[in-house]
């Protein structure tokens, strides 16, 4: 790349459509034979680690509610859509061009209520009605001729909380679910008495499975809930740092290190912990 061209690329964009092709412009150069050794052995596979990670960076700048974290994070994740679009075009499997025109289709297809607006069958005019028509213009899209097709479709690479409360949601659509909230609390309480049984026995393969109910079980209460129940561990898991830290905290305060602390000790600490938050 010469002088004239690097110059031009390192100038900031003025519309979307040269910012993009800025973008690309730079990836393809760095993935030729003048670029960088790294970015020319790149695979979708090498890459799927790091697509997962700049999309939970993305979401906790999100949590964090910082504009230019978000900012930041949401280019990292951009870069790798067009990474992998790229390296598909060098394949000759898709390209770019193919990657926003289906996805831009997709999105007119599951929108009829509002790029098909004379025809009555496609009104929605609420939130609910809108969704409904999304799933079914998904379902028609997927050729999904089965419910359990639907389920399988669901990624297995989804956190496991999430995938089990979209499976649930799905099975609750052709009406196979528990009428209320009460009988999904009473089958936590009933598979949590056999993960309590089959610990006796010490087979790691029988409690794996009876500790994946009672936590499927507990997504359904979740459900019924309408509470999301990985905000809910987050969430949970954060309030336990806190606790935690108040108990450390104190122990550098006497001088002392954690191991050194009873639990009792511990526990007196937790629980000022807590009444401090409330």
């Amino acid at each position: 790349m010469d002088k004239k061209d690097f110059e031009r690329i390192s100038r900031d964009s003025l519309t979307e459509g040269e910012a993009f092709e800025r973008l690309t412009e730079i990836i393809r150069y760095l993935r030729s034979e003048e670029g960088c050794p790294w970015d020319k052995v790149q695979t979708h596979e090498s890459l799927r680690k790091c697509l997962i990670e700049e999309s939970y960076e993305v979401i906790d700048a999100i949590n964090r509610k910082n504009s230019e974290l978000l900012e930041e994070e949401l280019g990292d994740l951009i870069l790798q859509g067009v990474f992998h679009g790229l390296i598909a075009e060098d394949d000759k499997n898709f390209d770019l061009i193919s990657v926003l025109n289906r996805v831009s289709n997709k999105m007119i297809f599951r929108h009829p209520h509002v790029f098909l607006r004379e025809n009555a069958e496609n009104e929605a005019e609420t939130l609910d009605k809108a969704l409904i028509k999304w799933e079914n213009m998904k379902h028609q899209e997927k050729r999904q001729k089965s419910q359990t097709q639907v389920m399988n479709d669901i990624p297995k690479e989804l956190p496991a909380l999430m995938r089990s409360y979209k499976i649930q949601k799905k099975a609750r659509e052709v009406g196979f679910d528990w009428d209320n909230v009460k009988e999904a609390f009473k089958k936590v309480k009933e598979e949590i008495g056999e993960l309590e049984e089959i610990c006796a026995e010490g087979s790691r393969e029988h409690i794996m499975e009876e500790l994946g109910d009672v936590l499927f079980s507990v997504v359904n209460v979740a459900r019924f809930l309408d509470v999301d129940p990985e905000e809910a561990l987050n969430f949970t898991s954060e309030k336990f740092i806190r606790r935690f830290e108040y108990i450390e905290n104190n122990a550098v305060l006497q001088n002392r290190e954690l191991t050194d602390m009873t639990l009792e000790e511990m526990d007196r600490l937790w629980d000022e912990a807590k009444d401090r938050e409330k």
